[in-house]
């Protein structure tokens, strides 16, 4: 009787750390997603400078005659 017990304890505490591994690794990967959803926009933000400042340079230039 003891150790029918005991091994439901000890399973039902196994469970329980799966299960937050599990949910601690969902919660992993949506941060990642959001990071490199992040990345990509500072990306895009960044070609759009250099866009901008290669006009602006052009613009700049002293014309050949």
């Amino acid at each position: 009787m003891i150790d029918d017990t005991l091994i439901r304890i000890v399973l039902a505490v196994i469970v329980g750390v799966l299960f937050g591994i599990i949910y601690c690794m969902r919660v992993l990967v949506l941060m990642e997603r959001r990071v490199a959803r992040i990345e990509a926009h500072i990306d895009n933000v960044a070609h759009k400078i250099l866009h901008e400042e290669m006009l602006i340079e052009h613009k700049l230039k002293p014309k050949r005659r």
